[in-house]
């Protein structure tokens, strides 16, 4: 159904980025060894449409979200007298 929808919407020309356990091929991490004649579970597929690919998950996931346009990193600042400002929000 998810690659239905992304292909009306005019998004399955872009490539697949599987996302999975980094212990196996398949999406079960307790399966290492599996080299084939394996099935896989897909649990969703996200347009990552910026960057010009499909995100295919499998399994069980957790993904960590993009930055901003500009990284809070840029907001820091030491002052004059060593004290280190803008760690915080609003300072």
């Amino acid at each position: 159904r998810d690659l239905k929808n992304l292909e009306a919407g005019g998004y399955g020309h872009l490539p697949p980025c599987i996302a999975k356990t980094q212990t196996s091929f398949t999406d079960d991490p307790k399966r290492p060894a599996i080299k084939g004649g394996f099935r896989v579970t897909v649990t969703n597929v996200r347009v990552s449409a910026g960057a010009g690919f499909l995100v295919v998950l499998m399994g069980s996931m957790n993904t960590m979200p993009g930055l901003p346009r500009e990284p809070a990193a840029l907001k820091i600042r030491l002052d004059d007298d060593g004290t280190i400002r803008g760690l915080m929000q609003g300072e």
